[in-house]
């Protein structure tokens, strides 16, 4: 008698869910805080892109180094280590004084922060056959806009009733929360006795060599291989545009609308939730193509070129007469980068063996960075800029132009660089 197979790998995702929304959650508290922050500390746009900046430094040095380590050390350890920095750092926060506390807070928290996708990207692949992976991708990265939803609800609630320091002292305390529930329930799927044989040999039905037990790949290795440089360009000219949503986009409603920041935001939640279905969405896309027989490549790319397609319209919020005209082409735009970064993500574990994973994810990570360094100085520029003439509102319409193309862009430097994304043989 057959033994029916387990489902172990739904909770693996669980967890990096529960993770990513925690990560999310105590990136985009300084954003709803913004208003109040300005005010208490007399901050320019400018100011406030430094802030950003300091995040963004920090979140790309750190995964300059915190992809192979985790090759290194494992998944299990690897998230340990990151979640204790950035719970340790969100707290922090609240002691921030100014503008240079402030920065180096954000510093802190990215060194931290930037261990949660190379984790997860690799206990994905550890735990999923490629036909799952972007299905599974999506759901734990849906996690970040479930923090983002969260947010808007939670941050302003206890603004109002505490003060913007215990928003950070209570959302930074929910990462240690989850700790517990890592240490104890996450194992390699060999090493853990709640999933069966039948699951197990389900995982393995890619016939992927085991290269658990060789030695990590040099990480200076990947600079020579073309399929790095597509995963590089593709989140180099993407995730820019995802800070930006995060940081920006509460004080664009409350500028360019009068929308009060200091009660919970349902504009703002619309929004976040619909990065969820996008997440979701675009990671069953792609996978409901490959179980129709399309090859992995065709079905990751032709779902990606899509939703480029879809980010375009945010292009047209600069003809919107009122806030919910905006918000239904944000919401469009913010679905279609998150089933874009579902896809992307998977990309890594599609090209790469698994114990270079991490490594790949964390160079990629760490050009998404680099960009969501020089992004912010481009949107604080043309932000003071406007603010100055009087017509910020024009300046948001510049940013919004530039994201309506970026993802188009990507799609095609990474076409250029990986054609049909061909397995790489290391």
């Amino acid at each position: 008698m057959q033994t029916e197979m387990t489902r172990y790998r739904w909770r693996v995702v669980a967890l990096l869910f529960f993770a990513t929304t925690i990560n999310y959650l105590d990136r985009q508290v300084l954003g709803l805080l913004k208003p109040t922050l300005e005010t208490e500390f007399g901050w320019t746009e400018s100011d406030f892109s430094h802030i950003v900046m300091a995040f963004q430094a920090a979140y790309a040095f750190s995964l300059i180094g915190f992809g192979a380590i985790i090759d290194r050390i494992g998944t299990k350890l690897g998230y340990i280590i990151s979640v204790v920095v950035w719970s340790i750092a969100a707290l922090l926060h609240a002691f921030a004084n100014g503008t240079m506390s402030f920065g180096l807070m954000r510093a802190l928290l990215g060194l931290g922060e930037a261990g949660n996708f190379p984790v997860a990207i690799k206990a994905t692949a550890e735990w999923f056959p490629k036909k799952e992976r972007a299905l599974a991708t999506g759901i734990f990265n849906s996690g970040a806009n479930i923090g983002a939803v969260v947010a808007p609800i939670m941050v302003p609630w206890i603004l109002g009733l505490y003060g913007w320091e215990q928003a950070f002292l209570i959302t930074g305390a929910v990462g240690f929360i989850w700790l517990f529930f890592w240490i104890k329930y996450y194992e390699l799927p060999a090493r853990q006795p709640r999933a069966n044989e039948a699951e197990i040999n389900y995982i393995l039905s890619d016939n992927e060599p085991d290269t658990s037990k060789e030695k990590p790949v040099k990480w200076l290795e990947l600079f020579k291989i073309r399929q790095t440089w597509a995963f590089v360009f593709g989140k180099m000219l993407t995730d820019p545009i995802w800070w930006f949503f995060l940081y920006w986009l509460p004080s664009y409603f409350a500028e360019a609308f009068k929308l009060n920041l200091s009660k919970p935001s349902i504009e703002l939640v619309i929004v976040y939730t619909a990065t969820t279905i996008g997440s979701i969405g675009g990671g069953y896309l792609s996978g409901f193509l490959i179980n129709k027989g399309w090859p992995v490549f065709r079905a990751r790319k032709t779902s990606m070129l899509l939703f480029a397609v879809c980010v375009m319209p945010i292009m047209l919020a600069q003809y919107t007469t009122n806030i919910w005209q905006a918000v239904v082409l944000i919401s469009l735009a913010a679905a279609a980068h998150q089933a874009w970064s579902a896809n992307i993500f998977t990309t890594a574990s599609d090209m790469f063996p698994k114990k270079a994973v991490s490594s790949v994810v964390g160079i990629g990570g760490m050009a998404g960075s680099v960009g969501g360094i020089l992004f912010p100085m481009l949107v604080g520029y043309i932000l003071d800029t406007y603010k100055f003439a009087g017509n910020i509102g024009a300046g948001y319409n510049l940013i919004f132009i530039i994201c309506g193309f970026a993802y188009l862009l990507a799609w095609i430097v990474m076409h250029f660089f990986a054609p049909k994304m061909e397995q790489v043989k290391i």
